[in-house]
Protein backbone atom coordinates (compact mmCIF):
# COMPACT_ATOMS: atom_id res chain seq x y z
CA UNK A 1 0.00 0.00 0.00
CA UNK A 2 1.22 3.63 -0.81
CA UNK A 3 0.99 6.27 2.00
CA UNK A 4 1.17 9.85 1.36
CA UNK A 5 1.06 12.49 3.71
CA UNK A 6 -1.95 14.95 3.66
CA UNK A 7 0.38 17.67 2.11
CA UNK A 8 1.63 15.29 -0.74
CA UNK A 9 -1.87 14.69 -1.37
CA UNK A 10 -2.69 17.98 -1.89
CA UNK A 11 0.59 18.99 -3.81
CA UNK A 12 -0.26 16.00 -6.40
CA UNK A 13 -4.04 17.90 -6.75
CA UNK A 14 -2.76 21.02 -7.26
CA UNK A 15 -0.36 19.46 -10.83
CA UNK A 16 -3.92 17.76 -11.36
CA UNK A 17 -5.46 20.90 -11.14
CA UNK A 18 -3.04 23.06 -13.12
CA UNK A 19 -3.18 20.02 -15.78
CA UNK A 20 -6.94 20.09 -16.32
CA UNK A 21 -6.50 24.35 -16.70
CA UNK A 22 -4.23 23.67 -19.33
CA UNK A 23 -6.45 20.98 -20.99
CA UNK A 24 -9.54 22.44 -20.79
CA UNK A 25 -8.18 25.78 -22.54
CA UNK A 26 -6.62 23.69 -25.31
CA UNK A 27 -10.27 21.84 -25.88
CA UNK A 28 -12.08 25.03 -25.18
CA UNK A 29 -9.73 26.82 -28.16
CA UNK A 30 -9.91 24.00 -30.33
CA UNK A 31 -13.80 23.98 -30.10
CA UNK A 32 -13.70 27.84 -31.15
CA UNK A 33 -11.82 27.04 -34.09
CA UNK A 34 -13.96 24.46 -35.48
CA UNK A 35 -17.38 25.92 -35.10
CA UNK A 36 -15.93 29.12 -36.02
CA UNK A 37 -16.80 30.71 -33.20
CA UNK A 38 -16.21 35.02 -33.27
CA UNK A 39 -17.85 36.15 -30.41
CA UNK A 40 -17.26 34.90 -26.60
CA UNK A 41 -19.57 35.79 -23.89
CA UNK A 42 -17.60 35.50 -20.54
CA UNK A 43 -19.88 35.47 -17.92
CA UNK A 44 -18.24 35.38 -14.59
CA UNK A 45 -15.49 37.34 -15.64
CA UNK A 46 -13.74 38.42 -12.38
CA UNK A 47 -10.67 39.27 -12.94
CA UNK A 48 -10.30 38.49 -16.64
CA UNK A 49 -8.19 34.94 -16.19
CA UNK A 50 -10.80 33.42 -18.93
CA UNK A 51 -10.12 35.94 -21.39
CA UNK A 52 -5.88 36.10 -20.83
CA UNK A 53 -6.19 31.85 -21.37
CA UNK A 54 -8.23 32.39 -24.77
CA UNK A 55 -5.60 35.02 -25.67
CA UNK A 56 -2.38 33.06 -24.91
CA UNK A 57 -4.31 29.73 -26.72
CA UNK A 58 -4.42 31.90 -30.29
CA UNK A 59 -7.83 32.96 -29.63
CA UNK A 60 -8.49 36.61 -31.58
CA UNK A 61 -11.79 37.17 -32.20
CA UNK A 62 -14.20 39.44 -29.71
CA UNK A 63 -14.63 38.85 -25.96
CA UNK A 64 -17.72 40.14 -23.76
CA UNK A 65 -16.91 39.80 -20.21
CA UNK A 66 -19.65 40.29 -17.21
CA UNK A 67 -18.09 40.89 -13.57
CA UNK A 68 -20.89 42.67 -11.19
CA UNK A 69 -18.12 43.02 -8.04
CA UNK A 70 -17.63 46.99 -8.48
CA UNK A 71 -14.23 46.82 -7.31
CA UNK A 72 -13.50 43.57 -9.69
CA UNK A 73 -14.71 45.32 -12.56
CA UNK A 74 -12.87 48.11 -12.35
CA UNK A 75 -9.66 45.70 -12.01
CA UNK A 76 -11.11 44.04 -15.19
CA UNK A 77 -11.93 47.40 -17.49
CA UNK A 78 -8.25 48.19 -16.78
CA UNK A 79 -7.06 44.77 -18.24
CA UNK A 80 -9.31 44.95 -21.03
CA UNK A 81 -8.29 48.16 -22.45
CA UNK A 82 -5.41 47.33 -24.26
CA UNK A 83 -7.75 45.15 -25.97
CA UNK A 84 -9.63 46.50 -28.92
CA UNK A 85 -12.05 42.71 -29.12
CA UNK A 86 -12.30 42.78 -25.43
CA UNK A 87 -15.50 45.37 -24.04
CA UNK A 88 -16.70 44.62 -20.27
CA UNK A 89 -19.87 45.29 -18.17
CA UNK A 90 -20.69 45.66 -14.64
CA UNK A 91 -23.65 43.42 -14.26
CA UNK A 92 -24.78 40.37 -13.59
CA UNK A 93 -26.48 38.10 -15.93
CA UNK A 94 -29.76 36.32 -14.67
CA UNK A 95 -33.61 34.91 -15.70
CA UNK A 96 -34.96 38.03 -14.50
CA UNK A 97 -33.87 42.05 -14.56
CA UNK A 98 -33.57 42.83 -11.20
CA UNK A 99 -31.17 44.35 -8.40
CA UNK A 100 -29.65 41.55 -6.27
CA UNK A 101 -27.71 41.14 -3.21
CA UNK A 102 -24.23 39.27 -3.98
CA UNK A 103 -22.41 37.19 -1.38
CA UNK A 104 -18.96 39.03 -2.08
CA UNK A 105 -15.96 36.97 -0.41
CA UNK A 106 -12.33 36.97 -1.26
CA UNK A 107 -11.18 34.84 -3.82
CA UNK A 108 -13.61 33.91 -7.22
CA UNK A 109 -16.18 32.26 -5.50
CA UNK A 110 -18.54 35.12 -4.78
CA UNK A 111 -22.11 34.40 -5.74
CA UNK A 112 -25.75 35.51 -5.30
CA UNK A 113 -26.75 32.19 -4.29
CA UNK A 114 -25.88 31.84 -0.05
CA UNK A 115 -23.01 29.23 0.85
CA UNK A 116 -25.08 26.22 1.74
CA UNK A 117 -23.70 24.41 5.03
CA UNK A 118 -21.27 22.26 3.59
CA UNK A 119 -19.64 24.93 1.59
CA UNK A 120 -19.48 27.01 4.76
CA UNK A 121 -18.11 24.53 6.54
CA UNK A 122 -15.26 23.36 3.34
CA UNK A 123 -14.25 27.39 2.74
CA UNK A 124 -13.20 29.76 5.77
CA UNK A 125 -13.88 32.53 3.36
CA UNK A 126 -17.55 32.54 3.65
CA UNK A 127 -17.67 32.97 7.15
CA UNK A 128 -16.04 36.73 6.11
CA UNK A 129 -19.19 37.73 3.84
CA UNK A 130 -19.56 41.16 2.70
CA UNK A 131 -23.37 41.86 0.77
CA UNK A 132 -23.04 44.00 -2.11
CA UNK A 133 -26.47 45.23 -4.42
CA UNK A 134 -25.56 44.38 -7.91
CA UNK A 135 -28.02 44.85 -10.94
CA UNK A 136 -28.77 42.04 -12.89
CA UNK A 137 -29.61 41.87 -16.63
CA UNK A 138 -31.49 39.32 -19.12
CA UNK A 139 -28.88 37.71 -21.80
CA UNK A 140 -31.09 38.35 -24.59
CA UNK A 141 -32.13 41.89 -23.68
CA UNK A 142 -28.57 42.50 -24.18
CA UNK A 143 -27.43 40.70 -27.19
CA UNK A 144 -27.71 43.02 -29.73
CA UNK A 145 -26.05 46.00 -27.57
CA UNK A 146 -23.37 43.77 -26.50
CA UNK A 147 -22.36 41.68 -30.04
CA UNK A 148 -19.76 43.98 -32.36
CA UNK A 149 -21.28 45.57 -35.16
CA UNK A 150 -18.66 44.18 -37.14
CA UNK A 151 -20.24 41.02 -37.11
CA UNK A 152 -22.31 40.32 -40.13
CA UNK A 153 -22.55 35.98 -38.61
CA UNK A 154 -21.99 36.17 -35.11
CA UNK A 155 -21.57 32.79 -34.21
CA UNK A 156 -21.25 32.74 -30.20
CA UNK A 157 -19.72 30.95 -27.74
CA UNK A 158 -21.65 30.95 -23.65
CA UNK A 159 -19.14 30.49 -21.11
CA UNK A 160 -20.45 30.62 -17.48
CA UNK A 161 -18.94 30.52 -14.21
CA UNK A 162 -21.35 32.34 -12.02
CA UNK A 163 -21.08 29.73 -8.75
CA UNK A 164 -24.16 27.99 -8.88
CA UNK A 165 -26.44 30.91 -10.91
CA UNK A 166 -25.53 29.14 -13.75
CA UNK A 167 -29.06 27.63 -14.98
CA UNK A 168 -30.29 31.22 -14.69
CA UNK A 169 -28.07 32.90 -16.90
CA UNK A 170 -28.94 30.18 -19.56
CA UNK A 171 -32.95 30.51 -18.67
CA UNK A 172 -32.07 34.93 -19.28
CA UNK A 173 -31.31 33.63 -23.46
CA UNK A 174 -34.72 32.64 -23.76
CA UNK A 175 -35.80 32.02 -27.46
CA UNK A 176 -32.08 33.52 -29.02
CA UNK A 177 -30.38 30.32 -27.25
CA UNK A 178 -30.69 28.87 -30.69
CA UNK A 179 -27.53 31.70 -31.89
CA UNK A 180 -25.24 30.40 -29.83
CA UNK A 181 -23.17 27.22 -31.34
CA UNK A 182 -21.25 26.25 -27.76
CA UNK A 183 -21.12 26.90 -24.44
CA UNK A 184 -19.28 25.96 -21.28
CA UNK A 185 -20.53 25.83 -17.74
CA UNK A 186 -19.40 24.97 -14.17
CA UNK A 187 -21.64 22.18 -13.17
CA UNK A 188 -21.78 20.84 -9.38
CA UNK A 189 -21.54 17.47 -7.63
CA UNK A 190 -21.45 18.59 -4.37
CA UNK A 191 -23.64 22.10 -3.51
CA UNK A 192 -21.61 24.50 -2.42
CA UNK A 193 -24.00 26.86 -2.25
CA UNK A 194 -27.86 26.50 -1.20
CA UNK A 195 -29.85 25.93 -4.09
CA UNK A 196 -26.92 25.38 -6.67
CA UNK A 197 -28.19 22.86 -9.35
CA UNK A 198 -26.38 19.01 -9.35
CA UNK A 199 -24.46 18.49 -12.42
CA UNK A 200 -27.08 15.91 -14.11
CA UNK A 201 -29.63 18.67 -13.72
CA UNK A 202 -27.84 21.29 -15.52
CA UNK A 203 -26.13 18.73 -17.96
CA UNK A 204 -30.31 17.76 -18.86
CA UNK A 205 -31.00 21.25 -19.32
CA UNK A 206 -28.33 21.99 -21.77
CA UNK A 207 -29.12 18.74 -24.07
CA UNK A 208 -32.92 19.88 -23.55
CA UNK A 209 -31.67 22.97 -25.21
CA UNK A 210 -29.75 21.11 -28.36
CA UNK A 211 -26.23 21.11 -26.60
CA UNK A 212 -24.21 17.58 -26.67
CA UNK A 213 -21.18 17.27 -23.99
CA UNK A 214 -17.27 17.78 -26.07
CA UNK A 215 -15.80 17.79 -22.90
CA UNK A 216 -15.78 17.60 -18.88
CA UNK A 217 -12.84 18.29 -16.94
CA UNK A 218 -12.39 18.30 -12.88
CA UNK A 219 -12.21 21.46 -11.36
CA UNK A 220 -11.78 21.20 -7.44
CA UNK A 221 -11.41 18.12 -5.17
CA UNK A 222 -11.54 17.23 -1.87
CA UNK A 223 -7.80 16.27 -0.67
CA UNK A 224 -9.03 13.98 1.84
CA UNK A 225 -11.18 11.38 -0.27
CA UNK A 226 -10.54 12.65 -3.47
CA UNK A 227 -14.03 13.52 -4.66
CA UNK A 228 -14.82 16.04 -7.59
CA UNK A 229 -17.02 18.91 -6.39
CA UNK A 230 -17.35 20.27 -9.73
CA UNK A 231 -16.39 20.47 -13.21
CA UNK A 232 -15.92 22.17 -16.22
CA UNK A 233 -18.65 21.17 -19.13
CA UNK A 234 -17.60 22.23 -22.46
CA UNK A 235 -20.75 21.81 -25.16
CA UNK A 236 -21.50 22.37 -28.60
CA UNK A 237 -24.49 22.27 -30.81
CA UNK A 238 -23.16 19.69 -32.94
CA UNK A 239 -25.34 20.78 -35.50
CA UNK A 240 -23.58 23.95 -36.07
CA UNK A 241 -20.54 22.66 -36.91
CA UNK A 242 -18.66 24.49 -39.98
Amino acid sequence: MVERPRSARRHVFDIHKTLFQRMTTAHVADQLQAYGVNCVIDVGAHKGQYARQLRQAGYDGHIVSFEPVPEIYAHLEGKAANDPKWTVYGCALGSAEDTLEMNVVSGTMSSILPPSEYGTGRYKRFRDITPVEVPVRRLDRMLDEIIPADLAEPRLYLKMDTQGYDLEVFAGMGERMHEVVGMQSEVAVLQIYEGMPRLTEAIDTFEKAGFEITGMFPVTRETGTGRVLEFDCVLARTAALT
